[in-house]
C-alpha cells in the first residue's frame, strides 16, 4: 500500500486530539449571520445553502458548499437542500472554471470526525480545483502548501463570475 503524505494537514488533525466545547452555532452558521460576506469570504448566497472559500485550502479556489440549516447527516438534508446543494456546485464549478481554468476537480464530503471531517456537526462539501503538477515539494519539504492568488482578490473575481454561472 501506498500512503500519501501531506504534512499540511497535521495542524488541522491535531484539532481533533482534544475534545471540542461543541458551540450552539458552527463556524458556517456563524459566517451566514455574520452579515459581512468578504470577511466571511461568502461567494454566493441562495435560499438553502452558500457557498464559501475555504480559510485552509488545499489549492487555490478550494470553495464549500454549505445548506443553511445546520445538520450533521448527509440523510438529515431536505430534497429542496439536496437540488440546491448539487445546482450550486454546478455553478461554483462553472465560476471556478471562468476564473481560474482548472484541469479538474475535487468534489466531496467527509462526513463525521473520524471521517476527517473539522466541523463535523455541520454537513458541507469541497470543491478543490486542480491542475496537472498541482503538487511540488514545498508541502513535503517546508511544510509549505502555495496558495497563487491573495483569497481576497479570489474572493471578488469569483462573486463575479457567481453572477454570470
Amino acid at each position: 500500500m501506498q500512503r500519501l503524505w501531506s504534512p499540511w494537514r497535521s495542524q488541522y488533525i491535531d484539532t481533533f486530539k482534544k475534545p471540542k466545547k461543541r458551540q450552539k452555532r458552527s463556524l458556517f452558521a456563524q459566517a451566514a449571520r455574520g452579515g459581512n460576506d468578504t470577511k466571511h469570504m461568502i461567494v454566493w448566497r441562495g435560499t438553502h445553502c452558500f457557498v464559501i472559500m475555504n480559510r485552509f485550502p488545499y489549492n487555490s479556489g478550494h470553495l464549500m458548499v454549505v445548506p443553511f440549516r445546520q445538520v450533521s447527516g448527509f440523510g438529515s438534508l431536505r430534497p429542496e437542500e439536496l437540488a440546491e446543494i448539487m445546482t450550486a456546485t454546478q455553478r461554483s464549478i462553472r465560476a471556478l472554471d471562468a476564473v481560474m481554468h482548472p484541469s479538474g476537480y475535487n468534489f466531496g464530503a467527509n462526513i463525521g470526525r473520524v471521517s476527517g471531517a473539522g466541523i463535523d456537526d455541520h454537513i458541507h462539501f469541497h470543491i478543490v480545483p486542480r491542475w496537472n503538477g498541482d503538487t511540488n515539494f514545498m508541502p513535503v519539504l517546508a511544510d509549505t502548501k502555495v496558495v497563487s492568488e491573495d483569497m481576497k482578490k479570489t474572493l471578488r473575481k469569483l462573486q463575479k463570475a457567481f453572477r454570470h454561472a
